[in-house]
C-alpha cells in the first residue's frame, strides 16, 4: 500500500507560482513512475507532467516551458513547479504513483488562479 499526500496548493493570481509537493510513503518510491493530474470543474482528470524511475519527464502541451516536475527520492517527493499560472490552470490537482502492481491516487489539492 502507497499513500500519497499532496501540500502546496492555494489561491494565486495570474502570473504567479506555486510549488507542489507529493509525499509518498514506503521504500520502493525510486521505481515508480510519478504523475501530477488536474481536474477541473465539468471537466474530465488530465494528465498535466510525469517523471519516469530514470526522470525522463512528459508534458501537457498547455504547460510546457511553465511547469517543471521533479523528483527527490531520498525524501520519498515528487513537486511539480507552476510559473506564469493562467486561470485556466485553476483545477484539484493529483498525484499518481504507477507501480508494479497498481496505481494510487493522492487526495488532490486545490490550486485556484484568480485576480
Amino acid at each position: 500500500q502507497v499513500q500519497l499526500v499532496e501540500s502546496g496548493g492555494g489561491l494565486v493570481q495570474p502570473g504567479g507560482s506555486l510549488r507542489l509537493s507529493c509525499a509518498a510513503s514506503g521504500s520502493n518510491f525510486k521505481f515508480y513512475a510519478m504523475g501530477w493530474y488536474r481536474q477541473a470543474p465539468g471537466k474530465q482528470r488530465e494528465l498535466v507532467a510525469d517523471i519516469t524511475s530514470g526522470a525522463t519527464t512528459n508534458y501537457a502541451d498547455s504547460v510546457k516551458g511553465r511547469f517543471t516536475i521533479s523528483r527527490d527520492n531520498a525524501k520519498n517527493t515528487v513537486y511539480l513547479q507552476m510559473t506564469s499560472l493562467k486561470p485556466e490552470d485553476t483545477a484539484v490537482y493529483y498525484c499518481h504513483a504507477q507501480t508494479r502492481v497498481r496505481d494510487y491516487w493522492g487526495q488532490g489539492t486545490q490550486v485556484t488562479v484568480s485576480s
